[in-house]
C-alpha cells in the first residue's frame, strides 16, 4: 500500500488534508524548513498536532530541509529531546550530518530531495548512515526511478503533485544573488516566478533565434514595443501525476509526496481528495481502473501554474504564467454560530450572497469545507440573496464553528 503524503502549512491545513484522506502529513518548525513563508508550526504545538494525526491514524513527519550552519545545527540539536517528545515520527533532512542525531532519539530519519538522490548505491550508503527513507531526484525518469526502487534497501518517495522549481532539486541561488533571501533556507522570494526581459545587442557574427522548437511547441518570447522581449522562461509549469497513477503506483515507491506547505488548505486537501480517490480506486481494481477527467477538473479549480508531468516522461520545458485556477477566493464574512440539531450556521457577512453561490469554510478543527448556498434566511424569513453586513442562517451539512473563516469562490473564466 503507498504512503499518500500531504503538506500541512499550519491547523486548518492539517484539518483539512487528514479529513480528505491523508496517510501522513509533513510539517516545518520555524527556522528549520525549505517554507519559511508558511504559517508553519512552534514547539509547542507539535504535540498538539500529533494528537490531531494520531485520532486519523497518520504520521507526523518533521522538515528540517534547510541549509544548517554550525550555529544553526547546534540550536536544531537543543530543540531535538522536545522534538522527540512530541510524538512525531520522524525528522526529513537535508543534512545527512543529522542523520545518527535524530535516529537515537527514536525518530525516522527521511533524506530531503536537495541531497539529490539519484541511484541506489547513495540509498545503500544512506542506510548504512540509519537513515529509513529518502526523496529521491525530481530529476529522475519513470523507469530510472523504477530500477531504484527495486534496488533500494530503504523506502523510498517521489513528488507527484504541485510546484516544480528551475533549480536541481531546489538547490537555487537565483533569490539569495538578487536579494540575499536564500532559497536553501527556506526564505526564497521566487524571482523565477516573475515574467523576465531579455535584451541582447545585435552581433553580426551570431545567429540569433527568438523561438526554440521542441516537439511541434514554441518557447513562447513575445516581443514588446521597446525591442525587448518578455518571458516566464524560469518558471515552470505546476506538476501533476493524475493521469498516470498506474504507472507510479507500479514504479514501486512507498511514498507519493504532494508539494504545497505554502499553499491554501483548500488547494491541500483537494489535492489529498483526488489522488486519495484515483489511488484507491486502480489499488481496487487494476483491471477496470480508468482515469476519471473530473479528476484533472478538481484539481485545476484551486492554484496551479498550469500542469506538466515533469522529468517522469520527458524534458519539462513549458513555462508556466501567473495562478490559473478557475476560481478567486474572496474573503467574504465568518461564522457567528452553528445549530447542529437542524444543521443550520449563522454568518456575518460583509460582502453580497445569493443562492447558487459556492462558498467555502475554513477553521482550525474544521479543516476546509466547500458549500452550495442551497437554502438561505433572515430571522426565519427565506430570501435568494443578502447584502453585505447582515447576519444570515444557511443550511450547512458539515459542522462549523465559531469564528471559522468564509469565502465566496468566484469563476475567474467563462
Amino acid at each position: 500500500m503507498v504512503e499518500l503524503l500531504a503538506p500541512a502549512g499550519g491547523f486548518i491545513s492539517l484539518r483539512a488534508v487528514l479529513d480528505s484522506g491523508a496517510d501522513s502529513v509533513y510539517i516545518g518548525l520555524n527556522d528549520f524548513n525549505m517554507r519559511a513563508n508558511a504559517n508553519n508550526f512552534s514547539i509547542n504545538n507539535l504535540k498538539e498536532v500529533s494528537k490531531i494525526a494520531s485520532d486519523y491514524y497518520s504520521k507526523v513527519y518533521l522538515c528540517s530541509n534547510v541549509l544548517l550552519k554550525e550555529e544553526d545545527i547546534n540550536k536544531f540539536l537543543s530543540k531535538l529531546e522536545d522534538i522527540a517528545s512530541s510524538n512525531i515520527d520522524g525528522v526529513i533532512l537535508a543534512d545527512i550530518g543529522l542523520i545518527e542525531e535524530v535516529r537515537s532519539h527514536g525518530l525516522e530519519a527521511h533524506i530531503s530531495v536537495q541531497e539529490n538522490i539519484s541511484n541506489s548505491y547513495s540509498l545503500k550508503a544512506l542506510k548504512k548512515l540509519g537513515a529509513s527513507r529518502a526523496i529521491l531526484s525530481r530529476e529522475l525518469n519513470i523507469s530510472e526511478i523504477k530500477e531504484i526502487a527495486k534496488k533500494s534497501p530503504i523506502e523510498t518517495e517521489i513528488f507527484i503533485h504541485g510546484a516544480m522549481c528551475m533549480a536541481i532539486s531546489g538547490r537555487c541561488f537565483l533569490s539569495y544573488g538578487l536579494y540575499n533571501r536564500s532559497a536553501n533556507c527556506g526564505d526564497c522570494l521566487q524571482p523565477c516566478r516573475k515574467e523576465w526581459i531579455l535584451n541582447f545587442k545585435e552581433d553580426k557574427n551570431d545567429l540569433v533565434q527568438n523561438n526554440f522548437k521542441l516537439d511541434n511547441e514554441e518557447f513562447i518570447i513575445s516581443e514588446s514595443f521597446d525591442d525587448t522581449y518578455r518571458t516566464n522562461f524560469f518558471s515552470p509549469k505546476d506538476l501533476s501525476m493524475i493521469e498516470h497513477i498506474p504507472e507510479i503506483i507500479e514504479s514501486g515507491v512507498d511514498a507519493f509526496k504532494i508539494e504545497g506547505r505554502a499553499r491554501s488548505p483548500d488547494y491541500a486537501s483537494t489535492a489529498v481528495k483526488v489522488y486519495r480517490e484515483a489511488i484507491d480506486s486502480y489499488l481496487e481494481n487494476k483491471i477496470k481502473y480508468k482515469f476519471n477527467p473530473k479528476w484533472n477538473q478538481e484539481l485545476s479549480k484551486v492554484f496551479n501554474r498550469g500542469f506538466d508531468t515533469g522529468f517522469y516522461f520527458n524534458i519539462p520545458y513549458k513555462t508556466s504564467e501567473e495562478n490559473q485556477s478557475k476560481f478567486i477566493k474572496k474573503d467574504i464574512g465568518k461564522v457567528v454560530n452553528y445549530f447542529s440539531k437542524i444543521k443550520v450556521a449563522e454568518l456575518k457577512i460583509w460582502d453580497d450572497i445569493s443562492i447558487g453561490d459556492e462558498i467555502m469554510i475554513q477553521g482550525k478543527t474544521t479543516g476546509s469545507i466547500n458549500q452550495i448556498i442551497n437554502s438561505m434566511e433572515i430571522n426565519g424569513e427565506k430570501i435568494k440573496k443578502a447584502k453585505k453586513g447582515l447576519n444570515i442562517a444557511i443550511a450547512m451539512d458539515n459542522k462549523v464553528r465559531e469564528n471559522d473563516f468564509v469565502y465566496k469562490l468566484i469563476p475567474r473564466f467563462d
